[in-house]
């Protein structure tokens, strides 16, 4: 079961055969992280989380923000001493095993192929208001919304979804400069709600701070670890770093630090300006997000809470007085978005590529299309999913099963960093995660609360996924797996590529 391990030194035969110049300082790191992880996640689980913990939602990311931190501590030691493709995934097959290493695989798509989706339904809110506020363009709910959430589909996630798949396919990649300006973008249109909404804070409206108890913040924390993901953005960037060992502590907790404490403040605008009670059933009885039962609550007050805004941010502008401001910001999240959607999807295919080449998908996942040469297959079969992802699941279902997948990788690598520290302490360690007996556990136990914290239906999925995953490995994989054969290649091309994602820009 844990035997078919994929020998370690054939993986950095890989990365050895290049050598990445050394040159990025703590600032550069602390820069990377934060454009990396402000994005998808404050401009639209904002709503989910006030429905979840009400004004509690600021302790939620401070809660989510620390797991992240000694998460991120302990991918970074792996990241730097496996500097090649394939992500969680190559660092549990070379320490944990084939099964392992396959479970992770699988978890991993949850991760960026039902987040893509996640993204795709965000983007898709601010769209339809963008739509509204500047055109007066109405467009009837059935279109725009998937059936759990009031609808029948949402056209127009499917369509973005669709369009960064057939982008994909081509090759278009995007330049580092494009992304400096998109992470621009969205850190500006952010500082500007803070600006706007924080003198007009009303300290009445931070009460009660929890309505829902704890369980309800520890609910939102889970949700809102969708707005971290990115972090390990600069984890990848571990081999590219002068003196690791000082800078990537400073990189990894100052960009997470500087984000949570970004989030707060604009949690903070949005509940003491506009207010973030739930929304309760006509019986008193507590809804779900991205339910019928919440959309008719909804429906009923005439929208009038920003629980049920698609646009939270924007909604909340428009609330206090800033109708042109809240245009701006729905124009910077609907400019933005598609980037973090590319980046997810282009995560997945890679991840993908990575096992069909290991043998525990089938070879064709690989092939390459012969004039673009990207492996489009996988692509339009990942496209495919994540529109009909978009097309018919509410954004806080997708990021919290994404979540899960992401909370179980983290678990492994963390895992995997104290079991390699015990069967091979003396290999070369760029970085070494700090306190590593105390890091490492408290990050496996983080990401367990997380995970227990997540909706049960959300629960009851991953462990579906994960027993569908099981069966094709047993049916499918393990009988065609390289390893398993006797077969280990070292792939030269991998050392171009850091591990995902590629490259590290605007995060979820």
């Amino acid at each position: 079961m844990f035997g078919r391990i994929k020998p370690l030194d054939a993986i950095l035969a890989t990365a050895e055969k290049k050598s990445l110049h050394r040159s990025l300082g703590a600032f550069q790191l602390t820069m990377l992280g934060v454009g990396a992880v402000i994005g998808t996640g404050i401009f639209v689980l904002t709503a989910e989380a006030a429905q979840k913990a009400g004004p509690g939602m600021m302790l939620s990311f401070v809660i989510a923000g620390f797991v992240c931190a000694v998460a991120a501590l302990c991918y970074a030691e792996m990241a730097a001493m496996v500097p090649v493709s394939g992500s969680a995934y190559t660092y549990s097959y070379a320490v944990m095993g084939e099964l392992i290493a396959w479970m992770v695989g699988w978890a991993l798509i949850l991760e960026y192929a039902v987040s893509a989706g996640a993204v795709s339904v965000g983007w898709s809110g601010y769209f339809i208001g963008w739509l509204n506020s500047s055109f007066g363009i109405q467009v009837p709910l059935a279109l725009v919304r998937g059936p759990f959430d009031g609808g029948a589909i949402n056209i127009p996630g499917m369509l973005v979804a669709l369009l960064v798949t057939l982008l994909l396919v081509k090759g278009t990649k995007e330049s580092a400069t494009f992304n400096a300006v998109l992470v621009a973008v969205k850190i500006t249109a952010l500082t500007a709600f803070v600006i706007l909404t924080l003198p007009v804070i009303k300290s009445g409206q931070f009460t009660p701070f929890a309505p829902l108890g704890f369980a309800g913040i520890s609910g939102a924390a889970a949700s809102i670890f969708f707005a971290y993901v990115g972090f390990d953005a600069v984890s990848t960037a571990a081999e590219e770093t002068t003196n690791p060992q000082r800078n990537m502590p400073i990189g990894l907790l100052g960009s997470l630090a500087i984000c949570t404490v970004f989030y707060m403040l604009v949690a903070a605008g949005v509940i003491g300006t506009v207010g973030a009670q739930p929304v309760f059933g006509a019986g008193g009885e507590v809804l779900s997000p991205g339910t019928t039962a919440l959309s008719a609550a909804c429906t009923s007050i005439h929208e009038a809470a920003v629980v049920c805004s698609k646009e939270a941010l924007a909604w909340t502008l428009k609330q206090v007085g800033h109708p042109f401001i809240g245009w701006l910001v729905g124009a910077a999240a609907i400019i933005a978005l598609p980037s973090v959607i590319l980046m997810m999807m282009f995560g997945q295919t890679r991840i993908f590529f990575v096992m069909s080449r290991d043998g525990l998908l089938p070879e064709f996942f690989s092939r390459l299309h012969p004039r673009y040469h990207t492996p489009h297959v996988i692509t339009l079969l990942t496209g495919v999913f994540v529109s009909l992802f978009a097309a018919f699941f509410p954004v806080g279902l997708l990021a919290d099963v994404s979540n899960s997948g992401t909370l179980f990788a983290f678990a492994a690598v963390s895992i995997a960093v104290m079991v390699l520290r015990r069967t091979d302490p003396s290999r070369y360690r760029p970085f070494r995660t700090p306190a590593v007996v105390l890091t490492a556990p408290l990050a496996i136990l983080g990401c367990i609360y997380l995970f227990l914290s997540l909706s049960g239906v959300t629960i009851a999925l991953f462990f579906g996924w994960a027993i569908v995953g099981l069966v094709v490995y047993y049916a499918y994989s393990r009988g065609r797996s390289h390893v398993g054969r006797g077969l280990v290649e070292v792939h030269e091309a991998d050392a171009d590529a850091p591990p995902l994602p590629v490259p590290p820009i605007p995060g979820a």
